[in-house]
């Protein structure tokens, strides 16, 4: 009887849980599977796929050869070196500008809820239209931006979007207009300080620095840690905003990474591969490096915050 039971109770969970299951295994599980096979095979979609075994791999790394010539995919590097870009400096910058403005927005007694709503709303906008007002704005002849650079004297206002030079701090910029997400988590980081710190700190003689050192900092880090891992997560997927950006600039949908390859990032190349080159094969075997790339730092970033992330139980975690 209390065999049966047990089993009832089991069916009832896997019965409760099938939806998310089966919807598992159709959209997620199953596709990776099929991926991973294709990443060894070449498929245009056309015909069925044929198993090549490691040739993808080694054509994305530059080591496989054809009749002793070196085989390697010229433009491969090039996306890493952006993508990384992408991270190494825009998760820093949104991480110290979505804090900076939290403490800001921690201040106004009055007002305050409607200033927080202002810095969020940003965040609500689609990424494709938000790229479509950047490229307006920074436009080098009729943009707004460069029109007030070019009164200042000694001033040179940059290309942008047009300039391969300047094409990634533009989507700099335009990322931290989109930091309203990030504001929102820091502004919940800040409220949840205990006032009894500031207080006792504060008779001890400390200044605004010191009582941001050694308060506000570490007691927000579980905050900083949760924002570096999505960050970066996200910075390895990086597509919509360089996507439309560089269409617009180049005048050219055929073309991607416009100027000169300087917005080719990994992401962008993938669907370059799938949807443009329709070589699935080579596109599932770029998409399984990224996967690797994304679980291997998130598993760096774990296992150093133990030296610096400090959580409320008291020590790190």
């Amino acid at each position: 009887m209390r065999r049966r039971s047990a089993l009832r109770k089991y069916g009832v969970v896997l019965l409760l849980l099938s939806p998310w299951i089966i919807g598992f295994i159709v959209f997620t599980g199953g596709p990776m599977v099929i991926s991973f096979f294709w990443s060894f095979t070449h498929y245009d979609m056309a015909s069925a796929p044929r198993w090549i075994g490691l040739e993808n791999y080694k054509f994305m790394f530059g080591i496989g050869k054809i009749n002793g010539q070196h085989r390697a995919d010229p433009y491969y590097w090039q996306s890493v070196k952006n993508t990384l870009f992408i991270i190494v400096f825009g998760v820093p910058l949104r991480v110290v500008f979505a804090m900076l403005t939290a403490m800001l927005l921690t201040r106004p007694k009055r007002g305050v809820n409607t200033y927080r709503t202002l810095f969020f709303m940003p965040y609500m906008a689609p990424r494709v239209a938000a790229a479509l007002v950047f490229v307006y704005l920074l436009n080098p002849t009729t943009g707004p931006v460069n029109l007030l650079l070019n009164h200042i004297p000694g001033v040179t206002a940059p290309l942008w979007f047009y300039d391969p030079t300047w094409a990634k701090p533009a989507l700099l910029i335009m990322g931290l207009w989109g930091i309203g997400d990030a504001i929102v988590i820091y502004l919940a980081g800040l409220l949840s300080v205990p006032r009894e710190l500031y207080e006792a700190i504060a008779i001890e003689g400390a200044n605004a620095w010191q009582r941001f050192r050694h308060v506000t900092l570490p007691l927000i880090t579980p905050v900083i840690f949760f924002t570096i891992v999505m960050g970066v997560i996200d910075g390895f997927q990086y597509f919509d905003q360089a996507f439309v950006a560089g269409n617009v600039a180049s005048g050219q949908t055929s073309v991607l990474g416009s100027p000169q390859n300087s917005l080719l990032f990994y992401s962008i190349y993938l669907y370059q591969w799938a949807f443009r080159n329709f070589d699935m094969g080579y596109a599932a075997a770029m998409a399984w490096v990224l996967f690797a790339a994304t679980m291997v730092a998130t598993a760096v970033l774990l296992l150093t915050s133990r030296r610096w992330v400090h959580y409320g139980g008291g020590g790190n975690q």
